[in-house]
């Protein structure tokens, strides 16, 4: 039997044909979409989760995809895929910190580039910039150590709330208000003001 070609069929076409019987379409869509769960894999990984676990749970969120969208209810597959793969995945970040009671990890990550937030030129900014004026902090000159990441995250821990601590996580592996959102499953604004409440909490503590 020959093999069909799919390379030119919109994902959109291809999930209609999958809902008529094309059962191969599966395999395909699975394939074309690997590289994503793996990139998006190796972002969530400061998060504390381990590699292969997140490209397992990432590849369940893209069956998930293809099993529930729906093109008159949905954006783009690709971007529905998208979303399931992160909400998967950080599901499941979010199940083994409750399974070993881990400490927050990895917010030394607060002084590398995020490429969420941008100045209006459109020149990528620290996040520890947005916590704190440049007349407070200059990130060149602190030494960042064990100590200090250490007590940051035991402000995180005191200081915010499970949901801003969500927004953070998210927010630290580069995904936009919109995005984290909707994996959080709550509207921009409420998201936009958690970070802002975030922001004016850390500041306080960034000296």
């Amino acid at each position: 039997m020959r093999k069909m070609d799919y390379t030119n069929i919109s994902d959109e076409e291809l999930i209609l044909r999958l809902r008529d019987g094309e059962t191969n379409i599966t395999d395909f869509i699975m394939d074309k979409y690997k590289n994503l769960v793996r990139s998006k894999a190796k972002t969530m990984y400061i998060l504390g989760a381990d590699t292969e676990d997140l490209i397992q749970e990432g590849m369940i969120g893209l069956f998930k995809a293809i099993r529930d969208y729906d093109s008159g209810r949905d954006a783009s597959f690709f971007t529905f895929a998208d979303l399931c793969v992160s909400r998967q995945m950080y599901t499941a970040v979010q199940a083994s910190r409750r399974e070993k009671h881990a400490p927050l990890n990895s917010y030394i990550s607060l002084y590398s580039v995020n490429s969420a937030m941008e100045k209006e030129e459109g020149e990528e900014v620290q996040l520890v910039n947005a916590l704190a004026s440049h007349t407070e902090i200059n990130p060149e000159e602190m030494l960042i150590d064990k100590e200090n990441v250490e007590n940051l995250e035991k402000i995180i821990e005191k200081e915010l709330s499970s949901f801003e601590k969500e927004v953070l996580d998210l927010y630290l592996v580069g995904m936009s208000y919109s995005q984290i959102a909707r994996i959080l499953g709550r509207d921009e604004k409420s998201t936009d003001n958690a970070l802002q409440r975030i922001k004016t909490k850390l500041k306080r503590f960034i000296k």
